[in-house]
This record gives C-alpha cells, sequence and structure tokens, in this order.
C-alpha cells in the first residue's frame, strides 16, 4: 500500500491521544494501585455507561471488525453471520448468570472465577485447571488484537519490517505494544476503561459513515447482496450466501456454543466484576445489543468488498477485505481515521485481556503455590509484571508464526475455554458435582477437543456421525456426561466433595438504594 501522509497524521493523533488517555488514567476515581482489585478490577465501582463502553470495546474487538466481514467475503454466511445470532443468545444468559456470579464475588472478594471455583468445590487442583484454562485461552486472543494493529499498518502503508543491525523489526507494532504495556502497568483497568469511550465512538462513526455513503455507489444495497449471490453461484463449494442445509447443525451449534463461552473468557469476567452493582450488570445485559445490530451491519461490509470487487493486500488474505475497500471508497483522512479506531479497538481488549489472565496468574498459581505469603502489594506487583510477560509473548507470537496460525489457536481457545462451564457456571446453582469429577471431565474434553479441532484440519467444526458441529459443543458434553457419571462413583469410593466455604447468603442479590435522578454522574463513577 502507498503511504499517505495525511492518513498517517490522523492515525498518529488519535494514537497520541488514546496513549495520553492511558496514563491520565492512574488518576481517574484513584484507588490504591498496590491493591489487586483496585489495579486489575478498577475497585468495582465502574458505572452503568462505563461498563457498556469498557465491556463493549472488550468484547467487540478490532480483530471482530475484521474478521466477520472478512469471512462474509471469503467464504459467505456460515462462518462470518453466526456471530449475529450467538450475541443476541448471550445477553439473556448474562442476565441470570452475572448478577449471581457478581454477587458472590463480591461478598468473599473474588478477583477470577478460579477463586470462585476454589472456594465453592474445596479444591485447588480445580481452580488451577479453571486458571490454567483461562490464561491459555487468552493468549492467542492478544495476539489477534495485535494482528488487528499489524494489519492497520500495512493498510497506512507504513512498512511492518524495519531492518535495525541486519535483524527485520516490526518497529510500529513494537512501539504500540510499548505503549499499551506502560499504560496498563501504571493505571491498570482504568485505562482501557478511558480509552473505550473513545473507541467505540470512533467505530461507530466509521460504522454508520460506510453504511450510509458506500451502498450509494451502487444504488442500494439490492447490488450488495446480488454481488455476494453472483459469488456463490460462481464458486458453490467454497462460498455460500445463505446456509446450506447441511451446516444447519455446526451454524446452530457454533452459535450456541460461542455464546456459552464467550462470557466463560478471564477478560468477559473482569468486566463484570469491575461493575459497582448487580444493577448495571442487568442494564448492562439490556443494553449490550445495540452491539449486536452493529455487529449485523458490520458483517455487511464483507459484502459490500465484494461488490466493490477489492482485491486483498500484503499476503493478509481475506482479512484485508475492510481495509481495502475503506481505502478504495474513503478519503485519507478518514481512512487515517478508520484504522486509528481499529488501532485502538485492538488496545482496549489487549489490555483488559492482560490484566485479566495476570490476576488469573497471581491469585491461583503465584499466590496460591509459589508465594503463598505474598502482601498485598507483593501480589499487585506480580500481577503487573505478569501483565509484561504476556503481552510480550503475545507479540512474539503475532511475529514469530503465522497469523493462520495464530487465528487456528484463538478458534481453539474457544473450545477450551467452554469447558470451564460445569465448575464455574453449573457452581453457581450446585456444588453436588464432585471435585475430581469435574477435573477428569475437563481433563478428557481438553484432550478430546485438542485432538479433535487437528483432526479436523485445524477448523473448529468436524463430522460426528456425519452430522457436522462445533467441537466445542460436542466435548462439552462429554465433560458433563464425566461429570455426572462420576460424582456418584466416586463418593462411593470415599473420594469425597471439597468443603464448600461460601454460603446461601453470599449467592443472594443485596440491591443498592434505587438510584437518583442524577443518573449521569452516577453511571460515569
Amino acid at each position: 500500500m502507498k503511504l499517505d501522509a495525511t492518513a498517517v497524521a490522523v492515525f498518529i493523533f488519535f494514537f497520541v491521544l488514546v496513549t495520553v488517555l492511558g496514563f491520565v488514567a492512574a488518576r481517574w476515581r484513584s484507588g490504591d494501585l498496590n491493591q489487586l482489585h483496585e489495579w486489575g478490577l478498577a475497585g468495582r465501582r465502574f458505572g452503568t455507561i462505563i461498563t457498556w463502553f469498557l465491556l463493549g470495546g472488550d468484547l467487540y474487538t478490532a480483530y471482530t471488525f475484521i474478521a466477520i466481514p472478512a469471512a462474509m467475503y471469503g467464504t459467505g454466511a456460515v462462518s462470518g453471520f453466526f456471530a449475529i445470532p450467538y450475541t443476541i443468545l448471550i445477553y439473556p444468559l448474562v442476565f441470570v448468570l452475572m448478577p449471581k456470579f457478581w454477587t458472590v464475588c463480591k461478598q468473599r472478594g473474588y478477583v477470577t472465577a478460579a477463586d470462585f471455583v476454589k472456594e465453592r468445590f474445596g479444591s485447588r487442583n480445580l481452580a488451577l485447571a479453571i486458571a490454567f484454562t483461562g490464561i491459555l485461552a487468552t493468549m492467542p486472543y492478544i495476539a489477534l488484537q495485535m494482528y488487528g494493529i499489524q494489519l492497520s499498518l500495512a493498510a497506512l502503508g507504513i512498512p511492518i519490517t524495519v531492518p535495525i543491525f541486519g535483524i527485520a523489526i516490526d518497529l510500529p507494532l513494537l512501539i504500540a505494544f510499548v505503549i499499551l504495556a506502560a499504560y496498563t502497568y501504571t493505571s491498570g483497568l482504568r485505562a482501557p476503561a478511558m480509552i473505550a469511550l473513545v473507541k467505540d465512538i470512533m467505530i461507530f462513526i466509521v460504522l454508520f459513515a460506510v453504511i450510509a455513503i458506500v451502498p450509494t455507489r451502487f444504488h442500494g444495497f439490492g447490488p450488495i447482496f446480488d454481488a455476494a449471490h453472483q459469488k456463490a453461484l460462481a464458486n458453490p463449494k467454497i462460498f455460500s450466501d445463505l446456509i446450506p442445509a447441511n451446516q444447519a447443525i455446526a451454524y446452530t451449534t457454533l452459535a450456541l456454543g460461542s455464546a456459552l463461552a464467550l462470557f466463560l473468557y478471564p477478560h468477559s469476567l473482569t468486566g463484570v466484576l469491575s461493575s459497582s452493582s448487580t444493577r448495571v450488570v442487568k442494564r448492562n445485559a439490556a443494553l449490550l445489543p445495540i452491539y449486536s445490530l452493529m455487529l449485523g451491519f458490520l458483517a455487511i461490509l464483507g459484502y459490500m468488498a465484494i461488490a466493490a470487487k477489492v482485491k486483498p493486500f500484503g499476503g493478509f488474505g481475506n482479512n484485508s477485505a475492510v481495509p481495502a475497500l475503506i481505502n478504495a471508497v474513503f478519503p485519507p483522512w478518514f481512512a487515517g481515521f478508520t484504522f486509528a479506531a481499529i488501532s485502538i479497538g485492538a488496545l482496549v481488549p489487549a489490555a483488559v485481556m492482560s490484566i485479566a489472565a495476570a490476576n488469573l496468574f497471581t491469585r491461583n498459581i503465584y499466590k496460591e503455590y509459589l508465594r503463598p505469603s505474598a502482601t498485598d502489594r507483593e501480589e499487585t506487583q506480580a500481577a503487573k509484571l505478569a501483565s509484561l510477560v504476556l503481552k510480550f509473548g503475545a507479540l512474539l507470537f503475532i511475529v514469530a508464526i503465522n497469523p493462520a496460525q495464530v487465528i487456528y489457536f484463538q478458534l481453539l481457545g474457544g473450545i477450551w475455554i467452554l469447558q470451564t462451564l460445569p465448575a464455574v457456571f453449573l457452581g453457581l446453582y450446585t456444588r453436588w458435582f464432585n471435585r475430581w469429577a469435574l477435573l477428569i471431565g475437563w481433563a478428557a474434553a481438553m484432550i478430546a477437543g485438542t485432538w479433535m479441532f487437528i483432526a479436523a484440519g485445524n477448523k473448529p467444526t468436524l463430522a460426528i456421525f456425519h452430522i457436522p458441529i462445533y467441537i466445542a459443543v460436542a466435548v462439552l458434553i462429554l465433560n458433563l456426561l464425566l461429570a455426572v457419571i462420576l460424582t456418584p462413583i466416586f463418593e462411593l469410593i470415599g473420594l469425597r466433595r471439597g468443603q464448600d466455604k461460601t454460603t446461601p447468603a453470599d449467592y443472594e442479590e443485596v440491591l443498592a438504594p434505587a438510584e437518583p435522578v442524577e443518573v449521569g454522574r452516577r453511571a460515569l463513577s
């Protein structure tokens, strides 16, 4: 791509703006950042509006902006449009599950899901499995955010690799990583929360502009959908603009499994736990579907790229479809604004993901096994350092590994994280399951899911009895069956349940006093 000074200048302006905001955030409703719940959860003080922006920025990432239209552009509705029903399915679950989860975590001082599992089932081993799975599933997710920045830089024409002492270094990406690491280290969760306000406004501006302007080039949406249909007729084996009958179960289970998995990811739970009350959580369950509407429009960008006959660039394949569309349709200043929005959209989730994974490492590995006597200050310092290491590991992922492989790992991460559902979500309602049964069910599902993913050619679906199904759902069924079957067996042979340190009162929602009319100030608290 040709370097354009105007686009680069606009990009740098907004990138510098959010960098300043990231460091200023340390003083925003300041708390003692030597306390893990202050650094990693912002003191659990975010109101409705901030939580909405944070969760939206956390869940709808830069890679979402790129990957969903890319899937629509490359293979059509089966692999691209499933994101719409799954983000519709998830919020009723959030409304039911997350207030109870927030309540018990607030009452007991939990920072992670593994904290809850440890005390609910009296099992350090099961908690370690939950923590390990969360960190493992998060790493490629962080890497994909870095990939989104890399793609934006390429679309601007900024050289990705710069020779330094004869070694090819991704210098712009390295600079972005250092900035992200610095303000996350100093400001904790407050940084991505503040930046999310800017990021989401920019993304909405870009989306509304694209939806309003691009169809006018084709005299409406009809020719756009017709272009996708013509591609389906010309390439029936690799592209479909409608869901084929033989893919209905794969499509349905992919949507269902993704919905069940989304709020098991550590970054999603961290966003929930940073809320100030269950009212805030419930309001966000009602308001976040606005992003699902946005996601529907976003998916259509893939069909717009087909209609515009754009060509992928720079070895990024279909993932460059949206950037190519932006460069083809809009002036350089707006392209710079768009790619800044995408890059900032990568910084927010990358920051939250690294914080969430660092919380898991510190609370459930470092303090539990390596340094039980760690003070609050030492614990927080360990989390800060862990967040740096995790970001550095993600950077190595994206620099050293083919991006397609990173995408495969992220798909595998979805299969892994869903296997924490029995201990985390079902644990909110019952402790009937034996801790060893849950652990064996988890281990069997992790091994089987990984093997099936590889056997399917690094794809998330596999034909079982000639029926394509999302692997995560298939192995979740195996997980639950083992937990149900082995629980009474282990009880009979003397492998009894661990002690439950939670009480029924810990799960009872305590409603805060009704909020007065000054909603604006409180929501921003």
